[in-house]
């Protein structure tokens, strides 16, 4: 039996059909942000109608929701958050994620107790003091600054009250900045990074010219290892399961709220099955390899471990190929499942073809393979594809499914 407390697992949601996929696949908690205020403007986000049915939503599933409100926001800023906040207080979501000082102070006055207050990673909190001052001010959590290693939050935990919850980042995108502090988007687009405006410049190829030799310009890399100067690799504990829940993390959370329901699902479901066998098996637990061939099948930058184990002055995860890895096509999901028949009715996602391999992904396993060997339209008459965006179809399996299960490439 597990000795250690199993950490929530907190997964993104950029929109409802994210958020009802993450939940769906095992998350115990989402993340997600209105349409202001929140670091990820470019996110589809939530209006405040959304906001109110999302909450609605998990809590009727035993879930819960945390809304970001973790802009640095300017002085002319301010009368529109005390309304939005005021707005929040009637939505009653189960925290509010925020990284100023300010915001924290107008959240307990506009808040009701109900709602706990998160400090975001946007907050660089690196020690036990700070995690201590943060408590004091009201905060029931802190997200603890990406740059820590595996030793420090351990620290942190046995230095800080048990009623302060430690929440950490263990899978998904990296900043080249320190947590996330950047001004390189608004010096180019004007676009402020820290009021959720980013438009990933680090990401971008960079060229650099000697002085005399504007004419020769040399690429952002190091040869011949290809490091590019500004753009991180992607994060991924998934084979440090153990690591993560005996160093005192209350909550492990996954980076991506822009990135797709597909996502969403995958990477929640590969960490649900990992801390759901370490709690059955314990010390007995093993890593099930599987699982990272699941994780390279939605889109990423290459994998690392993060500062966990290493400091960023002897390591600091620069990616070595530009742009993203490619992400497994997501097909179509199952609306209904008969088991008498086998057929499933699905809803189109991206064009199928009888014939094709595919893989059927449902929450607690990995993909299954299988041939799309008999699909039939609405009116059950063979077709040999689906080619119309959310066309419904039906397909014999050879497994049996329930609503939300995906059919992927």
């Amino acid at each position: 039996m597990l000795s250690v407390k199993l950490p929530e697992l907190l997964s993104p949601a950029g929109n409802f059909e994210k958020m009802r996929f993450a939940l769906l696949y095992g998350a115990d908690a989402v993340y997600l942000s209105g349409r202001r205020f929140g670091m990820r403007a470019a996110a589809d986000n939530f209006s405040d109608e959304e906001l109110a049915s999302a909450c609605e939503y998990a809590h009727a599933l035993g879930k819960r929701v945390y809304v970001t409100v973790n802009v640095m926001p300017h002085s002319g800023e301010l009368e529109e958050l005390r309304d939005y906040l005021s707005v929040l207080g009637g939505i009653k979501p189960d925290a509010v994620i925020v990284a100023d000082m300010g915001v924290l102070s107008l959240c307990r006055k506009l808040l009701p107790e109900s709602v706990d207050l998160h400090i975001s990673t946007q907050g660089a909190t690196v020690n036990y003091e700070s995690c201590r001052v943060w408590h004091e001010l009201g905060a029931k959590r802190v997200v603890l600054a990406r740059e820590l290693r595996l030793e420090e939050i351990a620290e942190i935990r046995a230095k800080t009250p048990s009623t302060l919850e430690l929440e950490a980042f263990i899978h998904g995108a990296m900043c080249v900045s320190f947590s996330g502090r950047c001004l390189l988007s608004e010096y180019y687009t004007g676009r402020d990074a820290n009021r959720g405006k980013c438009a990933q410049p680090c990401r971008w190829i960079y060229n650099f010219a000697e002085e005399k030799r504007k004419d020769s310009p040399l690429t952002g890399e190091v040869h011949p290892e290809g490091t590019y100067i500004f753009g991180s690799k992607d994060m991924s504990l998934i084979e440090h399961i153990p690591e993560l829940c005996k160093c005192g993390l209350d909550s492990l959370k996954i980076e991506g709220r822009m990135k797709s329901a597909y996502y969403a699902a995958v990477v929640t479901n590969c960490y649900r099955m990992a801390l759901d066998s370490y709690a059955a098996d314990g010390e007995k637990y093993r890593f099930d390899e599987r699982l990272l061939c699941e994780l390279d099948s939605v889109s990423h930058r290459e994998y690392c471990t993060g500062y966990y184990f290493d400091h960023p002055m002897n390591n600091p995860n620069l990616a070595s190929v530009p742009g993203y890895m490619g992400e497994k096509s997501f097909l179509a999901t199952v609306e209904e499942y008969d088991s008498e028949s086998s057929f499933a009715l699905c809803l189109q996602r991206n064009k199928l073809v009888s014939g094709a391999q595919a893989e059927l992904i449902s929450p607690g396993t990995v993909g299954r393979s299988f041939i799309l060997s008999d699909m039939r339209d609405e009116n059950m008459e063979p077709i040999e594809s689906a080619p119309h965006a959310k066309q419904k179809f039906y397909v014999k399996l050879p497994f049996a499914a329930k609503k939300g299960d995906i059919i992927r490439a």
